[in-house]
C-alpha cells in the first residue's frame, strides 16, 4: 500500500489521500505525549486479563469512533482497546504504545537490498516512475518485526483470545503477532473494497501470511466485490452508524442541492467539475463537502461553489444529487437516497460494479454534469451496501 500510494503520488494521478500535516511545534508536543504515555496510557500496564482486543480507526468524527462504536459497547470490560494518539485523538480510557510505535522506526539500514534495486528498476520500467523501494523496505520491515515482537508479548500478557482490528493493512504488525500465536483476528470493513484496492484484493485468492481470518462487512455487496486472500472468511454485520431515510424524510430532500465528495487524491480535479456545474446551473446550490483529511486552504473554489465541512451523513440525508470518484460517502448516499455522478477521474473504477448494476452513472467531463443530473437514479437496492446491524456473537 505504501508503495502504491508513493507511485500514484510521484506519477501526478492521485494526491496524499490521508496527508498529515504538523508544525514543529505540533510534533514536539505528540513527542511529550509519546513520553508520557508510556506510563498514563501503557496496555501491559492495563488491569487484565481480557477477552478481546479492539483496535479503532484514528478517524473520529464528532468524537465518534463509527466502526466499533457498538463492538466496544458489546464488550464491554472484557476488552482491551488500543488507540493510536499519532494521526488523531485517542479515545477516552484507551491504551496504546505510540512512544514504541514511533520509536520502532527510526533506527534501520541505509543500504539498498540489491532485490530492492531491482523492484525499483522493474517497476521504473514498467511505469516510468522511480520510487524508493529500498528506502520504504529499509523502514518498514524492521520495525515491523520489532512491533510484531512487541504485540506478541502484550498478547499473551493480557490473555487476548479474538483480536478486532479497523485497517488491517496498516496494522499488519498486530494481525501478524496475534497469528503467531493462534489467536483469532477479525476484521471490521471502514471504506470501500474493490478488486483495484491492495489492502484486500488478491487475484486468484493465494494464501497470504499475515491477513486477518475474518472480514466483517457492511453488506453483502462488499463480500465478493474483490478476490479476499485464502482462508479469510467475510461475515455481514451491516453499520449501526447509517439507516435508510424514511419516505418523509426522503420527500424532505432539498432538490437544488448538489455535494461534490471530495479526497485527498483527487479533489484539485473534482473542484473543477463542481465549477463547471455550477456556471452552467447557477440556480443550483453546489456544495463542495471536504474529506476529513482535507483542509478549507487546499482549494480555491469557482464562484457559485460553496464550501462544506459539515456531517457528511446529515448532508447527503439532505442533498438530492452527489458527485463523486472513490469515496466510500458515494455509497452512504445511495442508502440515504441521492442520485449519484461518478466523476471520470482515477480511481473511478472503484465505482464499475454500481455502475454496471444502474446505480450510479460516468460523467465524462465537468461540463457533462448538468445534462447528466436528470438522468441520475436512485439505487434499487441500496441495503445491499449497508444492511442492518447484527453484531454476531461474541
Amino acid at each position: 500500500m505504501r508503495i502504491f500510494h508513493e507511485l500514484t503520488r510521484r506519477a501526478s494521478v492521485h494526491g496524499n489521500p490521508h496527508p498529515v500535516r504538523r508544525t514543529r511545534s505540533d510534533q514536539a508536543r505528540l513527542v511529550g505525549r509519546h513520553v508520557a504515555g508510556t506510563v498514563t496510557r501503557n496496555p501491559f500496564l492495563a488491569r487484565g486479563p481480557y477477552d478481546a482486543l479492539v483496535v479503532p480507526h484514528y478517524r473520529k468524527p464528532g468524537g465518534v469512533e463509527i466502526y466499533t462504536d457498538s463492538l466496544r459497547a458489546a464488550l464491554g470490560e472484557s476488552a482491551l482497546v488500543i488507540d493510536s494518539g499519532i494521526n488523531g485523538t485517542p479515545l477516552d480510557g484507551t491504551h496504546n504504545l505510540d512512544f514504541f510505535t514511533s520509536a520502532s522506526g527510526a533506527i534501520h539500514r541505509r543500504g539498498v537490498d540489491a532485490r530492492c534495486a531491482e523492484i525499483a528498476e522493474a517497476l521504473a520500467a514498467e511505469t516510468g516512475v522511480t520510487v524508493p523501494v529500498g528506502a520504504l523496505v529499509a523502514r518498514e520491515v524492521p520495525k515491523h518485526r520489532r512491533l510484531r515482537s512487541l504485540y506478541r508479548a502484550l498478547l499473551k500478557r493480557q490473555g487476548i483470545k479474538t483480536v478486532y482490528v479497523v485497517v488491517a493493512y496498516f496494522h499488519q504488525h498486530i494481525v501478524g503477532a496475534a497469528r503467531d500465536l493462534g489467536i483469532r483476528v477479525v476484521e471490521l470493513q471502514h471504506g470501500a473494497i474493490s478488486p483495484f484496492h491492495l489492502g484486500y484484493s488478491y487475484p486468484g485468492r493465494p494464501g497470504v501470511p499475515g491477513q486477518p481470518d475474518e472480514l466483517w462487512c457492511f453488506g453483502s455487496y462488499w463480500t465478493d466485490v474483490a478476490e479476499l486472500p485464502a482462508g479469510m472468511d467475510t461475515q455481514v454485520v451491516g453499520a449501526s452508524f447509517i439507516s435508510p431515510l424514511s419516505p418523509e424524510q426522503q420527500a424532505a430532500k432539498d432538490p437544488r442541492l448538489v455535494v461534490f465528495l471530495s479526497q485527498g487524491t483527487i479533489g484539485s480535479a473534482l473542484v473543477e467539475y463542481a465549477g463547471a456545474l455550477a456556471s452552467a446551473r447557477p440556480d443550483l446550490d453546489v456544495a463542495f463537502h471536504l474529506h476529513p483529511s482535507e483542509r478549507s486552504t487546499e482549494y480555491g473554489l469557482p464562484e457559485g461553489v460553496r464550501l462544506s465541512s459539515d456531517n457528511t451523513l446529515a448532508l447527503l440525508a439532505s442533498a438530492t444529487y452527489q458527485v463523486g470518484v472513490a469515496t466510500t460517502a458515494l455509497f452512504e448516499g445511495m442508502l440515504l437516497g441521492c442520485r449519484t455522478a461518478v466523476a471520470n477521474l482515477p480511481g473511478n473504477e472503484y465505482l464499475a460494479p454500481t455502475i454496471a448494476r444502474g446505480d450510479s452513472v460516468l460523467v465524462p467531463t465537468p461540463t457533462a454534469v448538468a445534462d447528466a443530473l436528470p438522468t441520475l437514479p436512485l439505487a434499487t437496492n441500496p441495503e445491499t451496501y449497508y444492511a442492518p446491524p447484527t453484531l454476531p456473537p461474541l
